[in-house]
């Protein structure tokens, strides 16, 4: 019979898990396996702790997770370590790294002038330009410790790098939960007494995906944040509104489509993009969209940023474009009825969109449609109401009578909705331009030569350009433009 290992830890040790623990000192770090020792090594050997920190997960000894918790180091170096184990072998851990070190670089004057500029307050750039090396070359010199820089003023906030927050963050772990780490904000929001986590900046370098922040004045300036204190739902405890928006439109930069794909990405580093100390929890994330959507305040919210849209550039607002998508349903609640899906050439189960977007292709709003009505119907009882609510600079009713081939706007759409009645009815009620295509039309058709006419045509760059126009067609143009064709 197998004799059982004694899960019993030495007095001093750190625990890993149930099994294994680690007893560390300055001159070395013991691993053991109950009460019996199985593997050493000296506390700065970066290789053997990779390569048996591996091996006790490759074994089943213990967990990703465990290591990463009570050594602090990041997911990421795990799983590149299990992978070196698995696919190159235990030898592959003390090759030597084959490049240029900065030995050859950084020789005893030369490291001796660079010290004395630092020492005299030089920017490490400035160092590293004057003596010509490269600002990379030298900023590895300074954290292997060949350099010191002079000890910055209190009043200044140490700059992190990621190595070091991870290691805060999985301490955190053992508390309030992973990243965790301010403390006193997630106390006074647990209790009531919190109007939301404050946004905080700090200095911090590799930032992963830092990038997105070069974003964030084209999102605000956008409308990312107009109307989001008042339209939406109401959002309570330690995130708010604001922290959800930003998250969200991060994520979308980022192209992570789905909250469940947001557990892949570190919480704490992923909190640096909207100042905070780390994302919510998916569940969590889920549970504030749901608050924010709940009723009818997202289409609130959304004709509200549709509005403004229009108001800002009201010029490609005479002109709109609309076209029906359908969104494939994937999921098991619920079967939609079934409609021809263009790219996939099959008929299958989803919801039919209708996209409203601008001359220039930028989305207005879009109309959901669970059982599919046609185009027609659609642009009659939901789209064309809303633009004549919303369309700014529409002509008045004076202007409409002086000018018979004056319109309020254009709607260009695909064949799906040609119908000579519904186009007539948009003229006669509303003076609606309509531009499509003409079903049933065969390519070798050809309209007599008698039908066109010579049109000046104003371009965009001032220049008037004459061609032939049919007038069979449908309306072109708008208020703004130079050119018409009437109905009939």
């Amino acid at each position: 019979m197998q004799q059982l290992i004694l899960p019993a830890i030495p007095i001093g040790a750190t625990e890993i898990n149930g099994l294994t623990s680690v007893w560390r000192d300055n001159s070395r770090w013991t691993y053991y396996l109950g009460c019996h020792p199985i593997y050493s090594h000296p506390p700065d050997d970066l290789q053997q702790f990779r390569l048996f920190s591996s091996q006790l997960i490759d074994t089943g000894r213990c967990r990703q997770v465990d290591i990463i918790n009570t050594f602090g180091v990041s997911k990421s170096s795990v799983a590149r370590s299990l992978r070196q184990l698995r696919e190159e072998g235990p030898p592959s851990f003390f090759k030597k790294r084959v490049g240029h070190g900065s030995g050859k670089v950084f020789t005893p004057e030369v490291l001796e002038q660079a010290q004395q500029f630092l020492n005299q307050g030089w920017h490490r750039c400035d160092v590293a330009k004057q003596l010509g090396i490269k600002s990379d070359t030298f900023r590895k010199a300074i954290y292997a410790g060949k350099l010191h820089e002079p000890k910055e003023k209190s009043t200044q906030q140490q700059v992190t790098t990621k190595s070091a927050r991870d290691t805060v963050d999985a301490a955190a772990a053992e508390h309030m939960g992973t990243a965790c780490v301010d403390t006193g904000e997630r106390t006074l929001a647990a209790f009531g007494m919190s109007d939301g986590a404050p946004v905080k900046f700090m200095p911090c370098i590799d930032v992963p995906m830092g990038d997105v922040l070069c974003a964030l004045p084209a999102l605000l300036l956008n409308g990312l944040l107009d109307g989001s204190e008042s339209l939406p739902g109401e959002l309570k405890g330690y995130y708010r509104t604001v922290h959800i928006l930003l998250l969200v439109a991060y994520m979308a930069l980022c192209r992570i489509k789905t909250a469940e794909q947001l557990r892949s990405y570190s919480p704490g580093e992923f909190g640096n993009l909207p100042g905070l100390d780390r994302v919510p929890e998916v569940r969590c994330l889920r549970e504030k969209m749901a608050d924010l959507s709940k009723g009818n305040h997202a289409s609130i919210w959304a004709a509200h940023l549709s509005k403004r849209w229009m108001s800002d550039n009201p010029d490609a607002a005479g002109t709109l474009y609309i076209d029906g998508h359908v969104r494939v349903y994937h999921g098991s609640l619920t079967k939609p009825p079934k409609r021809f899906v263009s790219r996939d050439r099959l008929c299958l189960r989803g919801t039919t969109d209708y996209r409203v977007n601008d001359a220039i292709g930028s989305p207005f709003f879009v109309v959901e449609k669970a059982i599919d009505p046609g185009m027609l119907k659609t642009l009659r009882e939901d789209i064309v109401p809303r633009l004549l609510q919303d369309v700014p600079d529409q002509p008045s009713q004076q202007e409409l009578d002086a000018n018979p081939y004056l319109c309020r706007f254009v709607l260009v759409f695909d064949r799906e909705g040609y119908s000579p009645e519904f186009m007539e009815e948009m003229w006669r009620k509303y003076r609606i331009a309509c531009i499509t295509y003409k079903k049933f039309c065969s390519k070798d058709q050809n309209w007599p030569l008698e039908m066109f006419t010579d049109i000046e045509v104003h371009m965009p760059n001032g220049e008037i350009v004459t061609m032939p126009l049919a007038e069979k067609g449908s309306l072109i143009g708008s208020g703004k433009k130079k050119i018409w064709v009437r109905e009939g």
